[in-house]
């Protein structure tokens, strides 16, 4: 996918939505550089398990990135994305304005009634990539059951996020140190961080509302667990997910599927 160069602190014009989805991109691969390979094996599981035209959930779905690659991949899809926060959502219903096929939910998922929110009593697939890790063990142990009630018989659940593995404490600072290393070349160029794009947003006279409203609702940072792929799998499986497993990872990150 082509992306706008927004690298450096440089004012977004307001209401440019799609430089601000640009942005958010560029952003979130100064973390993840592989993550458009996640949302491609993703999406091939989705085509693979529900077929080209499937009701999706894009849970906590930020500025709708997983429903970008998914109408760009099947046209043919809908899609319901949920989230909380505020901005992010500002963004995602500016991109996807007169878009019939998505639309987008206030919700709080640690709000037990938030599933009586959605337009759909059950989807096809729920999807969700790098937001889950904000929840702690328990709360997302419950979060899976309700997804449960949610996917249909033979639906999908997948979850992209940072599941590392506990059991290799050596691979894993090899890995984080080298990932850290690469992260600082590109900031020396200009690219920016979770906190330098958040100063933007906020500096934007169309985000700087929904911005300072995010950070009164999260706080700073939330400071979640990030279990194994293994626990993930295991706690779909007790969830009541039939087949339950890791599709693809990297060194420290990982997707794990959950069939009904």
């Amino acid at each position: 996918m082509a992306h706008t160069d927004t690298s450096t602190a440089q004012p977004i014009p307001s209401a440019d939505w799609t430089a601000w989805q640009a942005s958010w991109d560029r952003q979130q691969e100064w973390y993840m550089p592989d993550r458009e390979e996640r949302f491609r094996v993703m999406l091939d599981m989705v085509e693979a398990l529900v077929g080209p035209k499937p009701r999706v959930l894009d849970l906590a779905c930020g500025t709708g990135s997983i429903s970008d690659r998914l109408l760009k991949r099947l046209p043919e899809a809908v899609s319901t994305g949920v989230d909380l926060d505020p901005a992010l959502l500002t963004i995602a219903r500016g991109s996807f304005d007169g878009d019939a096929r998505v639309e987008f939910v206030t919700a709080d998922l640690k709000d037990p009634d938030w599933p009586a929110r959605l337009p759909y009593d059950s989807y096809d697939a729920v999807l969700t990539a790098t937001a889950l890790h904000w929840l702690h063990s328990d709360p997302l142990r419950t979060l899976y059951g309700q997804i449960a009630h949610l996917v249909r018989d033979g639906g999908v659940f997948m979850n992209a996020d940072h599941m590392p593995d506990e059991a290799t404490p050596r691979i894993n600072a090899a890995d984080r140190a080298l990932r850290h290393a690469r992260q600082e070349r590109a900031k020396a160029e200009g690219a920016l961080d979770w906190r330098d794009w958040w100063d933007v947003a906020a500096a934007d006279p169309l985000l700087a509302e929904p911005t300072a409203k995010r950070f009164e609702i999260y706080g700073e940072h939330a400071d979640g667990d990030t279990p194994s792929p293994d626990w993930h799998a295991r706690t779909l499986r007790e969830a009541g997910f039939g087949e339950a497993r890791t599709v693809w990872r990297s060194p420290s990150d990982a997707l794990v599927l959950g069939l009904k």
